[in-house]
């Protein structure tokens, strides 16, 4: 199955694109199923369908609105129920489901949800999972999200502590009391499960990402600090897709004018962004898209189009069976104790002014400009300090000497 998440700069027509892309792969033969917290009307009717049932857009296409609210309380509620020992035990109401409203946060989890279930064949077997993603800089951390929430468990609640817990009903039992931390242990285990699914899912070869944007000096700007985001995550772009694209032959002095600004800055994104994925222009159509006929005039040549994942794609299995992406960082260079080893991380659009390193332990800490990220560092550079880093043509070079003290030596 392929996974295409469309985000991009606010204003830009994200969920447009989506929507057209979910239809131009439908057009090839697909089963498609486009995912909206906010589809409005884009299709030319209202989507009410939820993701656990989805509406029939037209031939192989179905679409759902997902709801955050009703997410929300469903997963409050039952986590409530398996909490209720715990609860009874203080003395705590219950809350009940009209008394619930969503959380900041909540559209969030609710899209990360909706994408697992459909990654896991739920209600269909899809061909291509379209999801409309919040815009660029919330879905750079959305896609964070999964890995930084399972290192905090592993951090308040580590593994070898939870092996305890099978002692948990024993002791419950001859103190005569509901014992809380089994639920707790229980339910965090629940999530690291659900956690580590979808990490799989954002982390498979069959997930990629588009980036929506229309051409300008702002935008130019935005998607240069984005960029580097997207590459500390590890966010594949398979296609940045300039939207609003005007004329090229208008007579029109006022049109030619906006349009060769919008030419110098595709030039640009040419140049920067053809190396690594594709650029897809979108014409202007003089109006706000609406409808199938509307959508299907987007999608030019194969410009939307969904190509298949071949097999050959994903060199590497994931632990849960399913294809995971090549590591994009590497380790170079070094072959024994006396030598410098170089771990190289591909942060294209990154500027050394706004790069920050630390290293704490077997971790390193690595900031660029708004964006954040705690990486493991490989086996051999654990028993290395380092000595010293390099931002040359958007690679972050970080050199590495091993430490006599835990190299060990031959003789």
């Amino acid at each position: 199955m392929r996974t295409v998440l469309v985000t991009g700069l606010g204003g830009a027509g994200r969920t447009t694109v989506a929507a057209a892309t979910a239809l131009a792969a439908a057009r090839r033969g697909k089963r498609a199923l486009f995912l909206s917290a906010e589809p409005g009307d884009v299709f030319g009717t209202a989507v009410t369908g939820r993701p656990d049932a989805p509406d029939a857009i037209t031939d192989g296409l179905w679409a759902a609105r997902i709801d955050p609210g009703a997410d929300f309380r469903a997963e409050f509620l039952s986590l409530q129920e398996r909490a209720a020992a715990g609860l009874d035990l203080l003395g705590a109401a219950r809350l009940e489901d009209e008394e619930l409203t969503e959380l900041p946060g909540s559209e969030q989890f609710a899209l990360l949800r909706a994408l697992n279930a459909a990654a896991a064949g739920v209600p269909g077997d899809w061909d291509v999972v379209v999801l409309d993603m919040p815009p660029l800089r919330e879905t750079i951390a959305l896609l964070a999200l999964p890995e930084q929430l399972r290192r905090y468990l592993r951090r308040l609640l580590p593994p070898e502590r939870q092996a305890a817990r099978a002692l948990r009903p024993m002791l419950a039992q001859l103190a005569g009391v509901p014992m809380p931390a089994q639920w707790l242990y229980e339910t965090t285990a629940r999530w690291d499960s659900e956690l580590a699914g979808l990490q799989a899912v954002i982390e498979s070869a069959g997930t990629t990402l588009r980036v929506v944007a229309e051409p300008g000096p702002a935008a130019a700007e935005a998607l240069r600090t984005a960029r580097a985001g997207l590459a500390l995550y590890g966010a594949p772009v398979d296609a940045l897709v300039p939207n609003r694209i005007l004329p090229r032959d208008s007579a029109d002095s006022w049109l030619a004018t906006l349009f060769a600004q919008q030419e110098k800055c595709l030039g640009e994104w040419y140049e920067e962004w053809a190396p690594q994925g594709s650029l897809r222009e979108v014409p202007h159509l003089g109006r706000d898209p609406r409808g199938l006929d509307d959508l299907a005039l987007l999608d030019t040549g194969d410009g939307l189009a969904v190509e298949a994942v071949e097999a050959a794609e994903a060199p590497a299995a994931h632990l849960d069976g399913g294809e995971r992406r090549e590591d994009p960082w590497r380790v170079a260079e070094g072959h024994g104790p006396d030598s410098v080893f170089v771990w190289e991380l591909a942060l294209p659009g990154a500027v050394k002014e706004e790069l920050a390193l630390v290293r704490r332990g077997d971790e390193l800490l690595i900031s660029v400009g708004p964006f954040r990220r705690i990486v493991p560092l490989p086996s051999a550079l654990r028993r290395c300090t380092v000595a010293g880093a390099g931002l040359t043509d958007g690679v972050l070079r970080v050199r590495f000497q091993p430490d006599p003290e835990l190299w060990p030596r031959t003789r």
